[in-house]
């Protein structure tokens, strides 16, 4: 039976330069800590420019799909090609579990009633914000669990970041980069580029079954205003790159937390 959805075409008052400035206001905060900025970008898909929760998960897959397309280069050439490709076991280890959990994530969604999916995600919001002040505040360690715990440690943590990033439309980097340095030793920096690793193939299989239930009449219908988001989006990237380190992770931290949390509540609220 299909789960087939009508998605008519957004009709805003919103000019392309509103569209492409609200991607970059997203890209740059997201740069400045490390992350896409997808999380961020959903409230905004919903509360400002109005589209259903549902159309909103497929766009912001959309968006983040062409944001880790554009970083994962330009990771690679901070950290070597080599170094990342000789720790190719961690990457295989949690895609055991995330495509699994893409799959899973995705067809929960398009068979959520709407009011659910709103609930859903403002409780993956109050997730996101918790990871995002546990990643920055906290000097994470590697757990040293032996290696017959650390596979199905790998693999169920891997699902779980596959139905988050499947359902919310975002890369998942908020909690792969803390799983990869938790659960594997990793550090930061490596962590980083492995998880655009995982992310990639994830949101792929995500996409894939999204199709199948005719979810990408979406984005078809708002390709334009998905280009331009993404374009702002990955202008705004650049531009917090540039400005790494001009706000304290201290100040900047506390501010994208709270607004995670105020996105949610909003969320939680929707009808």
């Amino acid at each position: 039976m299909s789960t087939a959805r009508a998605f008519p075409p957004l009709r805003p008052a919103h000019s392309s330069p509103v569209v492409f400035g609200a991607g970059a206001a997203i890209g740059v905060p997201g740069a400045m800590i490390g992350l896409g900025g997808a999380e961020f970008r959903l409230p905004l898909l919903i509360g400002l420019f109005g589209f259903a929760a549902l159309s909103a998960v497929i766009l912001n897959k959309a968006m983040s799909l062409v944001v880790v397309l554009v970083a994962l280069p330009a990771r690679l050439a901070a950290v070597p090609a080599a170094e990342v490709a000789a720790r190719w076991p961690v990457a295989l280890n949690l895609l055991a579990g995330s495509l699994l959990g893409a799959w899973a994530g995705a067809s929960w969604a398009v068979r959520m009633r709407s009011t659910t999916l709103y609930r859903v995600l403002a409780a993956l919001m109050v997730l996101m914000a918790a990871a995002l002040v546990l990643t920055h505040t906290t000097a994470l360690g590697a757990l040293d669990l032996p290696l017959a715990a650390q596979i199905p440690a790998g693999v169920a943590a891997g699902f779980g970041i596959g139905v988050v990033a499947a359902i919310m439309g975002v890369a998942g980097g908020e909690l792969l980069i803390p799983t990869i340095v938790l659960l594997f030793g990793q550090d930061i920096k490596t962590a980083g580029s492995l998880s655009l690793l995982v992310s990639l193939p994830t949101m792929l299989v995500a996409f894939a079954r999204y199709s199948l239930d005719g979810s990408f009449a979406v984005l078809g219908a708002n390709l334009r205003f998905t280009a331009t988001m993404a374009a702002g989006s990955i202008a705004g990237a650049i531009l917090g790159g540039l400005l790494l380190g001009a706000f304290p992770d201290v100040v900047l931290i506390p501010v994208l937390a709270v607004v995670l949390l105020a996105s949610a509540v909003k969320l939680a609220r929707h009808d």
